[in-house]
């Protein structure tokens, strides 16, 4: 039975992890749903958010290669790697200064449902407003944009916010086009999720069992199955459509987590 609530739970967060409609959040009510043994459940979702942040190197090993390469001898590469660090920082200084308080006072079902509403009413206002983006090409993105990004993603500690939400509207806002903020936000979810993901298992190693292998395991590969799947369906969605399906999905399920969980 716990492999398979491993799998559904690796599907949760391959699906949800890399669409602006947050797992933190979604895994929260899923676990509670199926009762996944608490004392696993920190360092289970540690591997299950490894599978998906793999897929996501697989899918662009080839560009991030490429941009390494470059990064030796020319110097709109090695802007980009410092633009991807910059963007970094700030989520984690205050995530390693306040990721005990944030885990202890808000990680809870009533918390996921107010941050999914909130952020499903500015996502539609977001792609409402008159957009004038003033960079259609990652490498062409200024220091100014790659920090309000970095800003962007302090909110996704709130469970429900959504750390793809965050950053991809929040480089919108800062005047990337959807597929640029998009791809910038793929980018920056290596160090941001690895450092975060590595961190914890450390924190947790303790908590590490050998009964733990095969769910784990199965968690694991369904995570990272499911977020390669989305992650190249995601990218191709971009091109040619808007977020506003995203907004009102949101919206709704916020309202449906609140009444069940009122």
């Amino acid at each position: 039975m716990i492999e398979l609530q491993a799998i559904l739970l690796g599907i949760v967060e391959g699906i949800t992890e890399f669409l602006p409609i947050s797992s933190t959040g979604h895994l929260i009510v899923v676990s509670s749903f199926i009762n996944y043994p608490e004392a696993s459940r920190e360092t289970f979702e540690i591997f299950i958010q490894l599978g998906a942040i793999l897929a996501v190197a697989l899918h662009f090993a080839g560009p991030i290669t490429g941009l390494i390469r470059r990064a030796a001898s020319e110097a709109s590469a090695q802007a980009l790697i410092l633009k991807v660090f910059l963007a970094f920082l700030p989520a984690a200084v205050v995530g390693f200064l306040f990721h005990k308080a944030i885990e202890a006072h808000l990680f809870r079902p009533m918390v996921v449902a107010s941050s999914l509403i909130v952020g499903g009413i500015i996502i539609l206002i977001v792609e409402r407003r008159p957009h004038r983006f003033e960079v259609d090409a990652i490498e062409s993105m200024g220091w100014r944009h790659a920090l309000w990004v970095g800003i962007a993603q302090i909110f996704s500690m709130i469970p429900g916010v959504s750390r793809a939400g965050a950053t991809i509207i929040g480089g919108m806002l800062s005047g990337m086009d959807r597929p640029t903020a998009t791809q910038f936000s793929f980018y920056l979810s290596l160090p941001t999720m690895f450092a975060a993901s590595f961190y914890s298992l450390f924190k947790a190693r303790h908590l590490l069992s050998v009964s733990d292998v095969l769910p784990f395991g199965a968690g694991f590969v369904a995570a990272f199955i499911s977020a390669l799947i989305v992650v190249r369906v995601f990218i191709t969605f971009v091109q040619r459509h808007n977020f506003t399906g995203f907004g009102y999905y949101r919206i709704a399920a916020g309202l449906v987590i609140a009444m069940i969980f009122h």
